[in-house]
């Protein structure tokens, strides 16, 4: 008698079981799902945030690789003395200048495009210590012309990372 009793009470708990594993189920559903709706959401907000800071970035990053430009720098950037090394430093510090202003946006640009830009700088630093060291180069309207010459026939080098810039922006959309 004792076994039927104990028979009977598991078949009348049959049923709480299966509506409390159930219930646990879907509540574990439940609360996975409210999780990740707001993680989600979370993400969304801080996206919103660092959207326009990461544009901002790429501007500014644009911005600089075409003050760097060797054209646009040569015309903004006028010999203070016809000493062609005074000349080369000046560009040079200039250049540095500029980037120096501009590290703090590798934190909002990729690793491969922050990669690019500071290797459109070396090349363009590059130009022009090459273009110093020519026999042909005496002054430094000379060294002006010099580079210029050299672009003649080519991109300059930040034109390259200017439209891997634009490209990783407008993937951006």
């Amino acid at each position: 008698m004792d076994i039927d009793k104990i028979i009977e009470l598991l078949l009348s708990l049959l049923p709480a079981l299966i509506v409390g594993a159930i219930a646990y189920y879907f509540f574990k559903q439940h609360i996975q799902n409210e999780d990740g709706r707001r993680r989600f959401l979370l993400q969304k907000d801080m996206q919103k945030e660092a959207f326009p800071l990461r544009l901002q970035a790429y501007e500014r990053m644009a911005l600089f690789l075409e003050r760097i430009a060797p054209s646009k720098l040569l015309t903004r950037v006028h010999p203070t003395s016809s000493n062609k090394e005074d000349y080369e430093n000046l560009l040079i510090a200039n250049i540095q200048q500029e980037f120096e202003h501009n590290l703090s946006q590798q934190i909002y640009v990729s690793d491969e495009c922050w990669n690019i830009i500071l290797a459109a700088k070396n090349a363009t630093i590059q130009l022009i210590r090459k273009s110093n060291m020519l026999e042909k180069t005496d002054t430094a309207n000379k060294l002006q012309e010099v580079i210029l010459t050299e672009l003649m026939d080519k991109q300059p080098p930040s034109g390259a990372a200017l439209a891997f810039i634009k490209e990783e922006v407008s993937e951006m959309w």
